[in-house]
């Protein structure tokens, strides 16, 4: 894992109130949209001014020789129920898979199994539990656990769409270009697009290209420190392939733009740029984008509206200026945008103001 050193305005004190804002229950999407582009759209240029659009209309942000970066990851049925051999219930998540038949997981029980027990799950599958790794729980499932679970997984659903997952989340919580599995949360602003519009957009001249970064459930765990310069963020697996990299620079040296596609794939863009430069990178990242990071690649950014206090909102605020992004939340709400993971979308510029824009009073 690469350290960083993230920013050089250890001064000022942002603290988690800075990231709070209001949001009624009932823009929380608990449904996708009937159409994947059935969204609406707030787009944002570099000074802060707002456009309310349609998902559709991003192809009006998007000329010849720009450059759209995508997340290939593909969301696993993560999510298993089954039962001690004592009988006690379980429900696993599977957190990251290590191998054919192994993984790591969270597990939710009235008592934690300790090393060598056996969990018991329908259709004769079973795990034995090897050991903890941290926070995490080591499992050796009987059966190879990608088969395993397309049998008797279930969608990992976030928690605040506080509804049993169904057949249409299986597809609809699933990118169309979604290749890689591994992820246990969707890279969300990927589920706007349909083949269609992929199309549309190489139609016009554009280019895209997929990195992989496996989203891990700690996207949704909370900060839990008021200075945020303290928070340690979880580590999440990502490549970044050559051609990526070289698709990258030649889209710089004809002079487009480079649009990532969720802050998924943001982190990865940023991360195989840490020295200055962007190259292949394969391996875990634990960057944190906060305000006073100064972006090395993205010229643009397209993202759902993320929960209050979270990481990914204090993500964008260093993209496109913590003021423009707090008012394009409260502006969001008031046009009633549906908020988080089959919500709406926003298109943001980055902000070249933006690494000065940081709360500290």
């Amino acid at each position: 894992m690469r350290p960083y050193k993230i920013h050089s305005i250890d001064s000022f004190l942002m603290r988690l109130d800075h990231f709070r804002f209001d949001l009624p229950d009932e823009l929380i999407a608990r449904q996708p949209t009937t159409d994947r582009r059935g969204s609406r759209l707030l787009a944002m240029d570099g000074v802060g001014a707002i456009q309310h659009q349609t998902f559709a209309d991003i192809l009006d942000h998007v000329q010849a020789g720009d450059l759209l970066v995508f997340n290939n990851t593909k969301v696993i049925p993560a999510r298993i129920f089954g039962n001690k051999e004592t009988g006690g219930s379980v429900e696993i998540l599977i957190e990251r898979i290590t191998g054919v038949q192994t993984a790591l997981a969270h597990i939710r029980a009235s008592k934690s199994p300790k090393a060598g027990a056996l969990l018991l799950f329908d259709s004769g599958f079973s795990a034995q539990m090897l050991g903890r790794v941290d926070d995490l729980f080591e499992l050796e499932f009987s059966a190879p656990l990608l088969s395993m679970l397309d049998d008797i997984g279930h969608m990992p659903l976030p928690p605040y769409i506080d509804r049993e997952d169904t057949q249409e989340d299986k597809t609809r919580y699933q990118t169309v270009y979604a290749e890689q599995p591994g992820a246990v949360a969707a890279p969300t602003a990927g589920l706007h697009f349909d083949d269609r519009l992929l199309a549309d957009i190489r139609a016009k001249g554009a280019e895209l290209a997929f990195v992989t970064l496996h989203v891990g459930a700690g996207t949704f765990q909370p900060v839990r420190v008021e200075n945020i310069a303290e928070h340690k963020m979880h580590a999440e697996w990502l490549e970044v392939s050559e051609s990526v990299c070289q698709q990258v620079s030649a889209t710089k040296a004809r002079g487009g733009k480079v649009f990532a596609v969720g802050t998924t794939s943001v982190r990865c863009l940023e991360t195989a740029s840490s020295s200055g430069e962007i190259a292949p990178y394969q391996g875990d990242t634990d960057i944190f984008i906060y305000p006073g990071y100064e972006f090395k690649v993205v010229d643009k950014l397209l993202t759902n509206f993320h929960l209050s206090e979270s990481t990914l909102l204090m993500l964008v605020s260093a993209f496109s200026g913590y003021t423009p992004i707090m008012n394009a939340y409260q502006q969001a709400v008031s046009e009633h945008y549906r908020f988080f993971s089959y919500g709406d979308a926003m298109l943001l510029s980055h902000n070249p103001e933006a690494i000065k824009d940081i709360p500290n009073e």
